[in-house]
């Protein structure tokens, strides 16, 4: 009987449809935004300029929409919907198309933000209330004659195949339009980016269940292999081996056999593709338990790695490990994003990957080749027993890295000499070095250390809102998060331990709130990627200038540590504060800021301040004359909503 109340609450709202305007053969000009990172390369660019240096002052909102879905707030009156809205629409026709904050995907009018659909919920359980917001869609058409279209979306455990026209799963598509995600090997599945069609196949990366990271346990985690599916029927095609399994390549680099229980590692944000080349370039993380390897020495592939893979078969094509043998977490998560630089006058197709550790690695994205040379250097060894350092760490030589690296004494805050004191003494019960610098055991002996104290910290310089790329110029934008971390080790005593060390709390030392390192604490970097050197960097923010101890100083901006996502158009670069809702962030370190930078300077040209933080990548099309941003935002204590700026006259529509 609860059912079917709710069922009949959820086909009132959600079923009424008006058809978008999608013709057979979709006619989406070159500038709309037709992939949640702007397109397959994932640029986060549009050649529009309606917007511009001159008149982006005017700027206004012109709509909001909210993100929630009235079904199932009246469904479910008690359920709390997150604030966390990760989704970036994307325009085909004339039809905007997002996951809302529950992972269901809607059609809204991309001139007023007004419903168009809603996809319907698989069944009117409860769990079905429960599905979370995920960073994008894809949209694909038959070839031949463009009548079979389709929207994927990866919502909870499964793959959804849905018609454009009304939101309905596709019946033709695995199990009455949706295929189930989880492996054999696990007991669930979770993605937070998004499906990439390339050609009739759709990729996925995503998330299972397992006990590795800083815990006590590390075997039979489930490896999280990447997968290809039939976009017409859903079959699986292929999968990638994250972990290498018995005779392929790379298995000898999990020694002691580790590869047999290690997983935990994959890749669970944003992948990109060249459809002409037929290759998806996947970004992959940190292996199983990443503070202490004891127990899987080597490099252990594919960890911290960016894989070409060939989109037909799944076989690889070329990989390079951007760290060996981790143990800091510095995945690689940042979008690969794909685009032509000209370097000692040779046009190079290219692929981009930034890293945790503040490094924009560059190669020939067909080949594999770096564009310039990266070096492997000794770096400092581990003193923990049992552990299997890797002598050397891949260093490139150019770019220069956007992030700093390690931490000294000359790093600390100076404010005033109260607050550079009181660093100094904080700082003296860490272990300090350069990046790679490894975790140690907290010591409780006098003058023992509490750990080693680390930037980039295990929460990123690049995560997966750096970067953009512009085709014009051959800048790439990064933005770091320069917050450290601690990464201490203590002896695992637990009975049911599987490993003899493991990482307790990592948090970053603060001093009343302020981090311990100079500013600035969130940075944009612009670098010409036709020389590899940078051309400027600025902070991102106010940061903390209001805090108690320094709103009396005359101090620059500061710059937010947070997860901004840049969105770059014909001469200008956008780009918020952030929110509070990501992992790594201190409450006071966001706010509802969002701003436009000269591209060419980084000179700050315009900003306002939206209802709240910034929670998702901004994007931007033109409409019926006009140019929209659109920008996903949201908090903890803020409901999620997606808001339109433009030069228009019209009255604000939606709340």
């Amino acid at each position: 009987m609860v059912h079917d109340r709710i069922s009949t609450t959820l086909s009132v709202v959600l079923l009424t449809v008006v058809a978008p305007s999608l013709s057979a053969q979709d006619t989406t000009p070159p500038s709309a935004w037709r992939y949640f990172g702007g397109d397959k390369a994932f640029t986060r660019y549009a050649p529009l300029d309606q917007i511009d240096r001159d008149n982006v002052g005017e700027l206004r909102v012109l709509w909001r929409r909210a993100a929630t879905d009235p079904a199932f707030t009246a469904a479910f009156p008690n359920r709390t919907v997150s604030g966390n809205l990760r989704s970036t629409p994307i325009l085909i026709g004339d039809v905007l198309f997002a996951p809302n904050a529950l992972g269901l995907v809607e059609a809204f009018d991309p001139g007023t933000g007004e419903t168009i659909w809603r996809q319907p919920p698989f069944d009117a359980s409860p769990e079905e209330a429960f599905g979370r917001s995920s960073r994008g869609v894809d949209y694909w058409a038959d070839g031949a004659d463009g009548t079979d279209r389709r929207l994927l979306s990866v919502r909870g455990a499964y793959l959804y195949a849905l018609d454009p026209a009304t939101g309905h799963p596709l019946p033709d598509f695995g199990d009455r339009g949706r295929v189930n995600l989880i492996p054999a090997s696990a007991s669930s599945y979770s993605w937070s980016s998004g499906p990439i069609v390339v050609g009739d196949v759709v990729v996925i990366g995503g998330v299972v269940d397992g006990a590795g990271d800083s815990g006590m346990k590390w075997r039979g985690s489930a490896p999280e292999n990447v997968r290809g599916y039939d976009v017409r029927s859903g079959r699986l095609q292929w999968t990638f081996h994250v972990v290498p399994e018995e005779g392929e390549l790379g298995v000898d680099t999990w020694g002691d056999d580790s590869w047999k229980y290690s997983g935990d590692l994959g890749s669970w944000c944003c992948l990109s593709a060249d459809e002409e080349l037929g290759l998806v370039y996947v970004p992959f993380t940190a292996p199983t338990a990443a503070y202490y390897g004891g127990h899987r020495p080597g490099s252990n592939l594919f960890s911290n790695s960016l894989v070409a893979i060939d989109v037909a078969t799944g076989a690889r094509v070329w990989h390079f490990q951007m760290v060996h043998h981790d143990l800091w977490e510095y995945d690689t998560v940042g979008p690969p994003t794909l685009g032509d630089i000209t370097v000692d006058g040779r046009t190079i197709h290219a692929v981009m990957q930034p890293s945790k550790t503040g490094f924009l690695y560059v190669f020939d994205r067909e080949t594999g080749e770096p564009v310039w040379p990266i070096v492997e250097r000794p770096v400092p060894q581990s003193t923990v027993p049992g552990e299997h350092t890797s002598p050397t760490q891949p260093f490139p030589t150019k770019p220069a890295p956007f992030a700093q690296h390690g931490v000294t004494e000359d790093d600390l805050i100076d404010f005033t000499p109260e607050l550079r004191r009181r660093a100094l003494a904080l700082a003296n019960t860490f272990v300090l070095g350069d990046i790679f610098t490894p975790p140690s055991v907290v010591s409780t002996a006098e003058g023992g250390k509490d750990g080693t104290l680390m930037l980039p910290g295990s929460w990123g310089a690049g995560n997966w809102n750096t970067g953009a790329f512009d085709p014009e110029t051959g800048f790439y934008y990064a933005f770091d998060h320069a917050i450290p971390r601690v990464y201490r080790l203590e002896e695992a005593t637990d009975s049911s331990s599987e490993m003899t060390y493991w990482s307790p709390n990592r948090d970053a030392p603060y001093i009343d709130g302020i981090p311990l390192t100079k500013p600035p604490w969130g940075r944009i970097t612009a670098i010409d990627l036709n020389s590899g050197e940078h051309v400027w960097a600025v902070a991102n923010g106010d940061g903390l200038r209001d805090h108690p101890l320094l709103k009396d100083l005359n101090l620059p901006p500061l710059g937010f540590a947070n997860r901004p996502a840049p969105l770059v158009t014909k001469t200008l670069l956008f780009i918020g504060d952030g929110s509070d809702v990501f992992g790594g962030t201190q409450r006071n370190m966001w706010g509802p800021g969002f701003r436009a930078y000269d591209k060419a300077t980084g000179q700050v040209l315009w900003e306002t301040e939206l209802a709240t933080g910034v929670t998702g990548a901004p994007m931007t099309y033109m409409f019926e004359g006009t140019q929209y941003i659109v920008v996903p935002i949201g908090s903890r204590d803020d409901p999620p909503e997606w808001v339109a700026l433009g030069l228009g006259n019209a009255q604000p529509q939606g709340l």
